[in-house]
């Protein structure tokens, strides 16, 4: 079979370990050329280490494949430019981006401090926009290109604890859309996955009750080799006409969500005031308001 990714140059973030390693193995596999970009640091993103993304380009070339590694962080501008600087430099062009790098600094929202509030924004959503932004004008000239951004079930539909990983999560899928909104005309295309598997960064979940540890038990069996394939076909030619959207995969299944549109709507041919909105307005409204919901109460059957 051909490959898919054949002589694409393809910069994976975060691919040192998890979901980002799966990729950047499958994206060679597939016939790419591919910067393993990690500066190794720990889930809460302190510390760092050259040793995950060396071990990720040894294991491409020992199956034959070619890689080169990076060690910069993606929340800085001019070192997440050098990410995409380091690409240009020793493969000479750039076809894909995988913005999967990330950082969880959890806590319930009225304890969360500034400091993990802005540092989980800056790692996911500053992170996306300055890879994002360098590669673009590449992108630009050459008239082609990709984006694959990570968001999260936790902005897309809640969970407890994760205020700063929620905004970052739901504000990638704003970039994204505005990116395949604006680059469209160049035949770039963006597209948001929202994986569902067990990774270093999922390990930090509490297992303190029989609950808590049923449900990380089921998440255990997502392995992150299932988002690989995905990502790897959004990288490809074959969906060039995919843009613009959200998906989500988890085991086997692969899933499409919704967008924001409007649900219904009231009318007043002599305005609104607060109190026929409180009378009248609400109450027609609130058959369709949407529930407190988790991740977990909306994926309610066992990984497939």
């Amino acid at each position: 079979m051909t490959k898919s990714l054949q002589d694409k140059v393809i910069i994976v973030t975060g691919a040192g370990r998890g979901i980002g390693r799966e990729i950047a193995l499958l994206c060679a596999a597939e016939g790419a050329k591919v910067v393993v970009n990690d500066p190794g640091g720990a889930a809460d993103g302190a510390g760092s280490s050259a040793a995950p993304a060396e071990e990720v380009v040894e294991e491409i070339k020992k199956r034959g494949g070619t890689a080169v590694a990076n060690f910069e962080s993606v929340a800085e501008a001019i070192p997440a430019s050098k990410i995409v600087k380091t690409a240009t430099d020793h493969f000479g062009r750039l076809d894909g981006v995988v913005n999967n790098a990330g950082i969880l600094r959890d806590m319930i929202f009225h304890k969360m401090s500034v400091e993990a509030f802005e540092a989980v924004i800056k790692v996911h959503l500053m992170g996306s926009f300055y890879v994002s932004h360098a590669a673009a004008r590449l992108y630009r000239e050459q008239e082609s290109g990709s984006f694959v951004h990570f968001t999260s079930t936790s902005g897309l539909i809640g969970n407890f604890g994760q205020a700063n990983y929620a905004a970052a999560k739901l504000g990638i899928v704003g970039l994204s859309k505005s990116i395949a909104l604006d680059m469209g005309r160049f035949n770039v295309r963006s597209n948001c996955v929202s994986p569902f598997a067990w990774t270093r960064m999922i390990g930090t979940i509490p297992t303190e009750t029989e609950a808590e540890k049923a449900r990380v038990a089921k998440i255990q069996q997502m392995g992150p080799e299932k988002i690989a394939p995905l990502c790897a076909y959004l990288l490809s030619d074959a969906a060039k006409d995919v843009t613009g959207q959200i998906f989500g995969v988890r085991m086997n299944e692969i899933f499409l969500f919704s967008q924001n549109r409007p649900l219904r709507s009231v009318q007043r041919s002599e305005g609104w005031t607060p109190q026929t909105i409180a009378e009248h307005g609400m109450p027609a409204l609130a058959g369709s308001f949407y529930k407190l919901d988790r991740s977990a109460d909306i994926f309610t059957w066992d990984p497939i």
